[in-house]
């Protein structure tokens, strides 16, 4: 019997235009760790962490960010959700309209944008 493909787990590539600032950003704002970087005074890949979920963070060229392209939306699945809001409440990551709300379809969740216009919702199922 021939064993079935199964996926493990993701690692989504966020474009950044300057590493050290995201890594800055993700660790001290966002309580990451940094997990590897390519290179460790000038990286143009590095790799974070937090709890279960690992994204990584890729330099891409000035003029990459001239034209108004999608930047992506990651949802983060969260246990203690108001733990964790308060948490980043207190670092001054959030947006005029960033707020804790249940959802019509059934969520808790919280949403900003990183320094490089990527999406970050945190969420659970209520």
């Amino acid at each position: 019997m021939d064993k079935k493909g199964f996926l493990h787990q993701i690692h989504p590539v966020l474009p950044v235009w300057d590493v050290v600032e995201a890594l800055d950003f993700y660790v001290n704002r966002l309580g990451f760790k940094i997990a590897f970087a390519d290179d460790a005074k000038n990286p143009k890949y590095a790799g974070i962490l937090r709890d279960g979920i690992e994204i990584h963070l890729q330099w891409h060229d000035d003029t990459e960010w001239e034209t108004a392209v999608d930047r992506p939306m990651l949802r983060i699945v969260t246990e203690n959700i108001e733990a964790l809001y308060d948490e980043y409440s207190e670092n001054d990551v959030f947006h005029t309209y960033t707020l804790l709300r249940e959802t019509a379809w059934g969520t808790k969740e919280f949403a900003f944008y990183d320094p490089f216009k990527n999406g970050l919702t945190f969420y659970r199922d209520v």
